[in-house]
């Protein structure tokens, strides 16, 4: 399978805001089915990366591509594709407060999909329940807890079963309990239906439970500064920057 295309393919991607590139020269690219991490402290451009990787905002130079197809237009149709190929796990969890747990995991089924609304219904029930919220469909994100909210945003982020998954902080605010329960949801998403992993994360815990590879951003370097799996990095990298990210405390603000 080595020349089957990557599902997400960065290439020369610069990235940044009103003309200000934050990260330049990105390329990499990301294996069907592996965990992978982009990694790195505060204000290293983790968020503006991924906001360029969903399309949230353009970029300002190179090409992101998904199963070999550069979708940077503004076509409305070219924009409804990309938004089939990837699900997104907001770091907020980004649930309608008004709705239901089922009816905020039926949204992108209403959107994207011709089921009818009692095919919705037993589907979006199955997706809970396939992260662990069975019996709570029918709550609302204000009953429910920050570790129950992650686990029904990613219920909402597969509720199309798409080959590409973006988490944003998944384990960010959750205990350590909590955390790694969700770490292990990842992984049993990831080898049960082979989706692929993208996560933003600066938890060494869940980067050591979870990642297959990750790269490593720099705010000095403006770009990648290390690129591999996470144990491998840890031991053998020459870079100092890389080794103290990776074996000690995260880096936080």
């Amino acid at each position: 399978m080595s020349g089957a295309v990557p599902p997400l393919e960065v290439c020369d991607l610069a990235c940044g805001y009103e003309g200000q590139a934050v990260l330049e020269n990105l390329n990499f690219s990301v294996r069907a089915g592996e965990a992978f991490f982009i990694i790195g402290g505060s204000g290293c451009g983790k968020s503006t990366l991924l906001r360029n990787l969903i399309g949230l905002v353009q970029p300002l130079a190179g090409a992101v591509r998904f199963f070999g197809e550069s979708l940077g237009s503004n076509d409305l149709e070219c924009l409804r594709r990309r938004s089939r190929s990837f699900g997104v796990l907001y770091q907020s969890s980004a649930l309608w407060s008004s709705l239901t747990l089922r009816e905020n995991v039926a949204l992108p089924l209403r959107e994207y999909s011709r089921l009818s609304p009692r095919e919705i219904n037993e589907l979006a029930t199955l997706k809970l329940s396939q992260v662990g919220l069975c019996g709570f469909e029918d709550y609302y994100p204000s009953e429910i807890s920050g570790g129950m909210k992650k686990r029904a945003g990613l219920a909402r982020a597969l509720a199309l079963d798409p080959p590409i998954a973006f988490l944003d902080e998944p384990s960010a605010g959750l205990d350590p309990i909590t955390a790694r329960k969700l770490d292990e949801l990842m992984l049993q998403i990831r080898d049960l239906f082979g989706t692929t992993l993208v996560v933003i994360s600066h938890e060494l815990g869940s980067i050591f439970r979870v990642a297959d590879r990750l790269i490593l951003l720099h705010p000095a370097a403006r770009g990648i500064i290390a690129e591999g799996p996470p144990a491998e990095l840890a031991g053998a990298s020459s870079d100092p920057r890389v080794r103290e990210f990776l074996q000690q405390a995260p880096i936080t603000s």
